[in-house]
């Protein structure tokens, strides 16, 4: 039996290829069906089932491009409705995999139709188990995503309390948690950085595991939730009713602008998205442009700042605009007009640039003045260590809808972790007519570096 995780950094997802006895089953795609093909062609193998364990709020499944390429059924939970051909399993349904068994069952809670799969080896011995978004190392999924008529968080919150005791924690303790995510994914509130785990570790340190009464259970999971980026329901959608090939994506998209062309579609109502990294950003840009660069989670913040339907020029750096387009197109975004040809310096030549204006950290202490704001753009959880005195915290994925009660004509200072998410800030205000924007460079941690006081978060 053989066993491959593939990890996609900027959705932060954990997709699996699973092989016995040259049969394969593909578990949560990633949207590039290449990949798997690949390893099975190099192993001479053959992919006969995709297994998805929900449908992707996060992400778009490479479900459907495995089945065209290749003829693999494609799986899903009980109760699951799809627009194109599925199988609906039925909870404890197995299915044979050369010598092994995948066994599926079904974990209500994150999604009604979510699942995991008990993976048994040739020897009939439980290997391990694909828990997909109902649980992760140190979390469980969030219950808030399928909310609709009766089904509230809540409800949802006690489903997920029963798939998780009654399924997973019966399982042996040696049993391997393979799950969908890891840590930066929307998916759950605070997912650890460890990629794969055991029962017997998840009921010893993860807190939605420790023993406790369902009203404990449903208060503690749904306590803390943060607004869900906005691309989250319409990919879900796209997952039930089907997508275009990948391939066809990539060549509409994938379409070098002329100058001309790029000033056309500016005109047009095209967003800017500049994918290059945030020091090169804000020493000189389009103005109006939005920086998300591509070295970070590039597709998880462009779903989450910009809506999938936006058409979208590009600037990148060469020889990246394929893979701007390619990591766009795993989150939903097909209405990308094309890139700006030669790049950046293509502008130079007869335009102007905006730029941002950053600051050092100790510069920042020496004329912060008390009518100055201060934005933090960290997540609560990540301010519990502490911000800097008089700094209000509004997590990047809220800013746009918070920028109302902001004062355009006021200095705002803007500082995150690292110095990735307070540039996308600074360019997404800029974009909205703020003009006082100063950027605190490196954030937190360069901050902490000059041993500036923080005060706590409340």
């Amino acid at each position: 039996m053989y066993i491959e995780q593939i990890y996609t950094d900027c959705l932060a997802e954990a997709s699996y290829y699973i092989e016995s006895d040259g049969e394969v089953a593909i578990i949560d795609p990633m949207r590039e069906a290449e990949p798997y093909i690949r390893i099975a062609e190099r192993r001479n193998a053959k992919i006969l089932y995709v297994f998805e364990t929900h449908f992707h709020a996060d992400f778009i499944s490479g479900h459907l491009d495995i089945a065209r390429q290749t003829g693999a059924k494609i799986v899903y939970g009980p109760g699951a409705k799809a627009d194109y051909d599925i199988i609906v399993s039925k909870d404890l349904q197995e299915f044979k995999l050369g010598r092994a068994k995948i066994k599926v069952l079904h974990t209500p809670g994150h999604t009604l139709e979510s699942c995991c799969y008990l993976l048994n080896d040739e020897r009939n011995i439980t290997h391990s188990v694909f828990t997909g978004d109902t649980l992760f190392v140190g979390e469980v999924g969030r219950p808030d995503l399928a909310v609709s008529g009766q089904n509230t968080k809540e409800s949802l919150a006690g489903m997920l309390y029963d798939s998780i005791n009654k399924k997973l924690k019966t399982l042996p303790d040696y049993v391997i948690v393979y799950p969908a995510h890891g840590a930066g994914s929307a998916c759950g509130k605070n997912i650890s950085k460890e990629l794969y785990s055991t029962i017997g570790y998840q009921k010893q340190f993860n807190y939605a595991l420790k023993p406790m009464s369902k009203e404990e259970f449903v208060k503690v999971v749904t306590e803390g939730l943060t607004e869900p980026p906005k691309y989250f329901f319409k990919d879900a959608v796209i997952n039930k009713k089907g997508y275009e090939p990948l391939d066809k994506v990539i060549d509409k998209n994938l379409n070098p602008l002329s100058l001309v062309d790029f000033e056309k579609e500016i005109k047009h109502g095209a967003v800017i998205l500049d994918a290059r990294k945030p020091d090169d950003f804000e020493k000189g840009y389009i103005s109006g442009a939005i920086n998300i660069g591509l070295d970070g989670q590039y597709a998880i913040w462009a779903g989450s700042l910009i809506d999938i339907t936006t058409p979208l020029i590009l600037v990148t750096d060469s020889g990246r605009e394929k893979e701007a387009i390619l990591r766009l197109a795993r989150v939903g975004f097909e209405n990308v007009k094309g890139y700006l040809a030669g790049g950046i310096e293509t502008w130079a030549k007869r335009n102007t640039f905006d730029k941002i204006e950053s600051i050092e950290p100790l510069d920042y202490i020496k004329i912060k003045q008390n009518h100055h704001m201060t934005i933090d753009v960290r997540n609560a959880d990540e301010c519990i260590t502490g911000i800097l005195p008089g700094a209000k915290v509004i997590p990047l994925n809220s800013l746009e809808k918070e920028m109302t009660k902001l004062d355009k004509h006021e200095k705002i200072y803007i500082y995150c972790a690292g110095g990735y998410r307070s540039m996308m800030a600074s360019s997404l205000m800029k974009n909205h007519g703020f003009d006082n924007i100063v950027n605190i460079r490196g954030g937190i941690n360069k901050i902490r570096s000059a041993h500036i006081k923080l005060v706590n978060f409340n």
